[in-house]
């Protein structure tokens, strides 16, 4: 998997990224405005001493790439220091096979950091495991305190038609209320990932 100056110049701006979408846009310019950019990694990231080319993967079926890319698309906005590409994953096989999770899963939205000698300075995938573990400690609580909802296992398909409406609404809701956390989160975490390997 290489990355050169050629290659990054054929990657989808963010706007050029949204036009081409054929679906969930209107999900994605809603988060955009949901996005709380968080001062200390607005001031980290303006403060480089070069510009970085940031290299996404996505596909706009997947929710975490629904979620996520705004964030890093504003960050870039308000940074004016992160020159972002976007390649989808299933045309770049090479990038996909090179960013595995846990070596394993080809989850999306991974972003590669790159100097200007596209060097790579460090990936992040995904989302947050405070996220994920949070939201799943969440889900449990919901749960138990709706046992009209049954086993968090049981497929939703198989629930009422109204008890699925109502388990999907709470579901919805605490997405909902954890997002300024999942966004600062993601923030965080960009920021450390690039602080480790100093930019020179």
């Amino acid at each position: 998997m290489t990355m050169t100056p050629e290659r990054f110049g054929s990657g989808l701006t963010y706007d050029g990224y949204k036009a081409a979408m054929t679906r969930n846009r209107e999900r994605v310019e809603a988060n955009e405005k949901k996005v709380s950019l968080d001062p200390e990694a607005v001031r980290f990231f303006k403060g480089l001493p070069q510009k970085l080319n940031v290299v996404v993967l996505a596909e706009d079926w997947c929710g975490d790439v629904i979620a996520n890319l705004p964030v890093v698309a504003m960050l870039a906005q308000a940074a004016a220091t992160l020159d972002v590409r976007i390649f989808y994953r299933d045309q770049n096989p090479d990038l996909r096979d090179g960013w595995l999770n846990q070596g394993k899963y080809q989850s999306i939205p991974v972003v590669a950091f790159f100097d200007q000698r596209f060097r790579e300075l460090g990936h992040w995938i995904e989302r947050p495991d405070s996220v994920t573990e949070l939201r799943a400690r969440k889900r449990k609580e919901i749960f138990a305190a709706h046992p009209e909802f049954g086993s968090p296992d049981t497929p939703v398909d198989q629930l009422p038609e109204d008890v699925r409406g109502r388990l999907q609404e709470e579901l919805q809701r605490m997405r909902d209320e954890t997002t300024p956390f999942a966004y600062a989160e993601v923030q965080r975490e960009l920021r450390e990932l690039v602080a480790a390997q100093p930019v020179r």
